[in-house]
């Protein structure tokens, strides 16, 4: 079946880095566009980040762009998350998900999705 588990999250202050990873099995892993989501206490899960299979094209929330970047690595069936310049209100579960049709926004799109990752950023 497939699995999607993420790791990478921790406690980090204000401004610093983090570098999240989703080690994906069960799929044929380049067919796959992957996204990252979160989800902070009390609010809806939401878009962070998606790239293509191929890596050739990826999208950003407005809130994370140019802060973060996302990547995948196929021949080790990862995706990455770099996170830079971190802020208090980044703090939330992170998911990666998976997807055969869409590297986007909508989260029905994607089939399949991971147990998460907690970030928490303090100021």
């Amino acid at each position: 079946q497939v699995q999607l588990v993420e790791s990478g999250g921790g406690l980090v202050q204000a401004g610093g880095s983090l570098r999240l990873s989703c080690a994906a099995s069960g799929l044929t892993f380049s067919r796959y566009h992957m996204g990252w989501f979160r989800q902070a206490p009390g609010k809806e899960r939401e878009f962070v980040a998606g790239i293509s299979g191929s890596g050739a094209r990826s999208d950003y929330a407005d809130s994370v762009n140019g802060r973060f970047t996302i990547s995948r690595d196929n021949a080790k069936n990862t995706v990455y998350l770099q996170m830079n310049s971190l802020k208090p209100e980044d703090t939330a579960v992170y998911y990666c998900a998976a997807s055969t049709t869409t590297y986007g926004r909508i989260k029905n799109r994607y089939d399949h999705w991971g147990q998460g990752t907690q970030v928490t950023v303090s100021s």
